[in-house]
């Protein structure tokens, strides 16, 4: 396993067995669990991802700490938009989408609002961080 996968696996458990909360970096911070399908593999992936709320919709973003490149992730969620989604104790089926601007530049500044380093994040890279929005499917 990789040390991204074995730290992600840790995150994954402590948010789990506290109801959403988790401690280090993200400690008093929002953070979902976004389940994926693999666009090639198919197989279900789950990142730790950190949010904010846009209304009943939960914005995430493709920031990759300031990489030159997307995570993969992200390429999941383009190839297939129908995600799960886990806040706090809840699971639910959301319809994942790109914000187009000036939306993204909107969710993107909260963003930075709450966790500064993502202005760091931006800073750090030419690329512009993808915005998704996810909206519960009722």
């Amino acid at each position: 396993m990789s040390e991204i996968n074995e730290r992600n696996k840790k995150i994954i458990d402590e948010f789990r067995a506290n109801e959403g909360r988790v401690g280090g970096p993200f400690e008093g911070k929002s953070l979902l669990l976004l389940h994926t399908k693999g666009a090639k593999s198919q197989q279900e992936r789950i990142n730790p991802v950190a949010c904010i709320q846009d209304g009943d919709r939960f914005v995430v973003f493709a920031s990759k700490a300031g990489a030159p490149t997307n995570p993969d992730w992200y390429y999941n969620v383009v190839a297939d938009p129908l995600v799960t989604v886990e806040v706090g104790t809840e699971k639910f089926q959301a319809r994942a989408s790109v914000a187009e601007e000036p939306e993204r530049t909107r969710l993107y500044s909260q963003m930075v609002e709450v966790m500064p380093g993502f202005g760091e994040y931006q800073r750090n890279t030419t690329r512009v961080i993808p915005v998704i929005v996810l909206t519960p499917v009722k």
